[in-house]
């Protein structure tokens, strides 16, 4: 025999689960310092015009 559910509870607790998915994403996202991200998008552009740099001309 199967065991007893509360509906409500079942509920509540999938729904906890959905939000709490929802947080990790946004903690993923968002999660980081204003000064981090400048670094990192410094540090890709900098990449990015060593790379243009080796480009044989035309």
């Amino acid at each position: 025999m199967g065991d007893i559910v509360n509906l409500k509870r079942a509920r509540k607790r999938k729904a906890r689960e959905a939000e709490s998915l929802g947080a990790d994403a946004n903690r993923l996202r968002f999660g980081r310092p204003a000064s981090e991200r400048k670094l990192d998008e410094a540090r890709e552009a900098l990449e990015a015009k060593r790379l243009d740099g080796h480009k044989r001309p035309e």
